[in-house]
């Protein structure tokens, strides 16, 4: 285990986050295409978790949330629709450590969590895909997210991702969802924004948006011509959206302007549900 960027590691103070050095401790790596740094997942843990709760990454990808979950003393579960991403993950939570956390991945989907029962989650953080900008079944699982490339139908499904998240977390805990933009037609294309619209019209409140500067990408290199060419700049940096699933019973008008008023509405319906049943 490398702990050379561990020990540079520091809490992040402000809503900038850039990390030049991608952190390389215990069993990170990079090499899973679009899978994020672990002091993302470092930062968002330490600061909305606490020791022995539990952590949710429904989209898990090469299981960064999940190191970092054992590493932190968190106990934690993850799923994915793509066996590949369980089998690395597996992989990389298999390492020992000095506490007694747990973590455990399986093969799921982010829009059907029905084995994890209403308001029984600490804390989610994610990494969904942007579309069907990186493809990561390659096309041969249609219900992988990735594999749509029409824009309004990701977010139809993405959405009922997002709705599954808010059913199990528990109230006035954090979804932290890190998304990005792209381009098409040499214009932009604010992806990052239509997934907030879907997290505030679920119900969630938004906590935090922070900009996550990107180094080392793979397709800089390969539009530098034509951003010149067609006066586009090249888009180096992600959101990291962190929203809180409100008290059913607090002062929304002092949030007012962090939700939307679908979102409450729902969301005040499926507590009216909730009560009815207990």
């Amino acid at each position: 285990m490398s702990n050379r960027t561990l020990e540079q590691f520091r809490a992040e103070r402000t809503t900038v986050w850039d990390f030049p050095v991608r952190g390389d401790w215990a069993t990170h790596k990079g090499d899973y295409r679009g899978n994020f740094a672990p002091q993302i997942a470092r930062n968002v843990i330490l600061n909305y978790s606490a020791e022995g709760e539990l952590v949710l990454d429904p989209m898990v990808g090469s299981g960064t949330t999940l190191i970092e979950a054992r590493l932190l003393n968190r106990n934690a579960l993850g799923c994915d629709i793509n066996q590949n991403a369980v089998d690395i993950t597996t992989q990389r939570i298999d390492f020992a450590v000095e506490n007694a956390s747990k973590q455990a991945v399986q093969q799921g989907d982010v829009r059907d969590l029905a084995a994890l029962g209403d308001e029984t989650v600490d804390l989610i953080l994610t990494h969904p895909p942007y579309a069907n900008i990186v493809k990561y079944s390659d096309g041969a699982n249609p219900a992988d997210l990735s594999s749509i490339s029409n824009i309004h139908e990701f977010l139809d499904e993405l959405e009922k991702g997002l709705a599954e998240c808010f059913r199990v977390l528990k109230k006035d805990r954090y979804c932290a969802i890190l998304i990005g933009d792209t381009r098409k037609g040499q214009h932009y294309v604010p992806l990052s924004h239509f997934v907030l619209d879907r997290c505030l019209k679920v119900g969630f409140a938004l906590k935090e948006e922070i900009i996550k500067t990107q180094h080392n990408t793979t397709y800089a290199g390969r539009w530098t011509g034509a951003a010149r060419s067609y006066r586009f700049y090249l888009i180096m940096h992600e959101h990291l959206f962190v929203l809180r699933k409100p008290r059913a019973d607090e002062d929304f008008s002092r949030i007012r302007h962090s939700v939307v008023r679908e979102g409450r509405a729902k969301y005040k319906m499926a507590s009216k549900k909730l009560k009815a049943k207990s």
